[in-house]
């Protein structure tokens, strides 16, 4: 299915949970919607798939006018964030639920439960009822039963959020695959960056009502193209600087507070604009001479080390070393230099930094 949305909002009362949203789906996509919590992910959900009417804007699909069109008139599956099956009904029963109620021969609802179990690797769990299988395979079972309803356009609200964190990492790729194979639409909500980056073809980004960003998970980590984006998307360094001037090559040089001077990414901005740069701990590394910063913070992070410093420019500078590499000890000395290349620089926002970046 391809999916349009245009000036979609959605108002409860005078406060807006989706504002004058405009976008297309592509057929077979696997698009995710991120945000942070109250941000309109799930509302957006909901009205593309039927449960609330807009209060205004029309969402269409293959080119026709759904907007009036509840839920269950649509070829739409529907997974919850709280796993729903029947708990009085058998797995093979919870799945041949909708054939069954479509009147269809009961030899084609076994065959259409037998195919969709067998599709989610649970047809050996057929007879058995939802209180004896764990989380992970109650999903499994809740998403095949919203595909054996024939649609053609899955929504997953939140659908891994309830379960343990190696389950999630399991059955994220598991539906990813599954719904490549079967070349279905999907629209994922999510608040798991992670989440978001390891499925999505595209992913969009909310914020108060409104998409911040579209892009792939690639373009939106490496070249984000708003402060609140490399703030959200992965982890980053944000600085408070202003532009001194431009080198031979066009790089953008800017001085840090307290003085320094460092060199950043090309950029359109000119000397005495307030800017702010971001990079992201990977591209920080530790020299002979650099920015002088103090370590006050030591994590492990299983494949790494996650090392926090206050620099003499007084914000706080994080970097990374491999677990396999020397660890510094808190009260250490460093000197930082940055990936010129890797770095984003933006105009620093009217509002203030801490505003541009909230969550809420």
């Amino acid at each position: 299915m391809k999916i349009k949305l245009e000036n979609v909002s959605m108002r409860f009362g005078d406060m807006y949970a989706v504002r004058d949203v405009s976008l297309s789906i592509a057929k077979g996509e696997y698009l995710t919607v991120l945000g942070p919590s109250g941000c309109g992910k799930t509302t957006l959900i909901k009205v593309i798939s039927g449960i609330w009417r807009p209060t205004e804007g029309r969402v269409i699909v293959d080119g026709d006018d759904v907007t009036d069109i509840p839920l269950e008139d649509r070829d739409t599956g529907y997974v919850f964030q709280n796993i729903a099956l029947f708990p009085n009904m058998t797995i093979e029963d919870n799945v041949g639920y909708s054939p069954r109620v479509r009147d269809l021969p009961q030899e084609e609802v076994d065959r259409i439960s037998r195919d969709y179990l067998e599709l989610v690797r649970m047809f050996d769990r057929a007879g058995m009822f939802p209180s004896e299988l764990s989380g992970g395979e109650q999903q499994k079972v809740a998403i095949a039963r919203a595909l054996a309803s024939g649609s053609k356009m899955l929504m997953l609200d939140e659908p891994l959020s309830a379960l343990d964190a190696r389950v999630r990492v399991e059955l994220r790729y598991e539906i990813r695959r599954l719904v490549k194979k079967l070349g279905i639409t999907v629209l994922h909500v999510t608040h798991d960056q992670e989440e978001a980056m390891s499925v999505s073809d595209r992913i969009i980004l909310m914020r108060a009502g409104g998409i911040k960003e579209v892009g792939t998970p690639m373009d939106i980590y490496r070249n984000p193209k708003s402060i609140f984006a490399a703030y959200f998307i992965g982890e980053t360094n944000l600085l408070e600087c202003t532009v001194v001037g431009k080198t031979k090559t066009g790089r953008t040089m800017v001085r840090l507070r307290g003085g320094r001077v460092v060199r950043a990414a090309k950029s359109n901005y000119d000397t005495g604009d307030p800017t702010v740069i971001s990079v992201r701990p990977e591209n920080v590394y530790t020299a002979k001479d650099g920015i002088k910063a103090e370590i006050i913070g030591v994590v492990f992070m299983g494949t790494y080390w996650k090392i926090r410093t206050i620099a003499e420019t007084s914000d706080y500078i994080d970097y990374n070393v491999s677990s396999n590499d020397e660890v510094p000890d808190v009260g250490d000395e460093v000197y930082l230099v940055f990936n010129k290349r890797a770095t984003k620089v933006f105009a620093r926002p009217e509002e203030g930094l801490e505003e541009a970046i909230k969550l809420e």
